[in-house]
């Protein structure tokens, strides 16, 4: 009898405005996983995309007063899955990534829960709370940050879990308005002596750059098989 065949997953976080379908509509990522299986680049994967909850413009994926938008994709999107999806089970592994605030809420949340994840990686990723400001309409991000419970960086994440974490990836293009951000959260992880990997590519916050680049994460995380 066969073993029973085990698949990875990968979660992938939607940016603000975003839901459940844009990773897949305006991303293409199954389409480029499925591309890279077959070139043999990369073993079949799970690819789970939720919705933060269509929460106003953005959760952040931060713990709120009345909701925990972390708890929902650590817990119970992992749970759903391990349930509804044929060969998913505890010997498969899990990585999470994301764009921009779904990149802010894959780094943070893969660091701190390194006992869930075994990598995790951000495109285009903000990396404080307080740069969801400039995505945000003023009203918005005002009501935001009144109702989550902590305005987590991405930094302090990595350096409280700095002797569990696995090498993980990130990514930015040089005409992003978050380019200084990640160069800075490279410098810092460069001067506090965290492994990871850092890569800057041509290319602006939008789709064209996310549709391209996803495929660097997904070939990271095969390594990891």
């Amino acid at each position: 009898m066969n073993a029973e065949l085990t698949l990875d997953v990968v979660i992938l976080l939607h940016g603000v405005y975003g839901s459940h379908w844009a990773w897949a509509m305006n991303g293409g990522v199954h389409k480029t996983a499925h591309q890279l299986i077959g070139q043999g680049k990369m073993k079949p994967m799970v690819l789970v995309m939720p919705s933060d909850g269509l929460h106003g413009d953005g959760s952040g994926y931060l713990k709120h007063q009345l909701e925990d938008y972390e708890k929902w994709i650590v817990e119970d999107v992992v749970t759903v899955v391990k349930e509804q999806i044929s060969g998913v089970n505890e010997k498969s592994n899990f990585f999470i990534t994301g764009l921009s605030m779904g990149g802010y809420g894959a780094l943070r949340l893969g660091a701190k829960y390194p006992e869930l994840f075994r990598s995790f990686s951000g495109l285009s990723s903000i990396t404080e709370f307080s740069q969801m400001a400039l995505f945000l309409e003023p009203g918005e991000y005002d009501r935001l940050n009144k109702l989550v419970l902590t305005q987590e960086n991405v930094l302090d994440c990595i350096l409280a879990n700095k002797e569990r974490l696995p090498l993980f990836y990130f990514d930015c293009g040089r005409e992003d308005l978050l380019i200084e951000f990640n160069r800075k959260l490279h410098n810092r992880l460069l001067e506090s002596n965290i492994p990871h990997t850092y890569v800057e590519h041509n290319g602006a916050h939008q789709w064209v750059y996310w549709q391209t680049h996803i495929a660097e994460s997904l070939l990271f995380f095969n390594e990891f098989n």
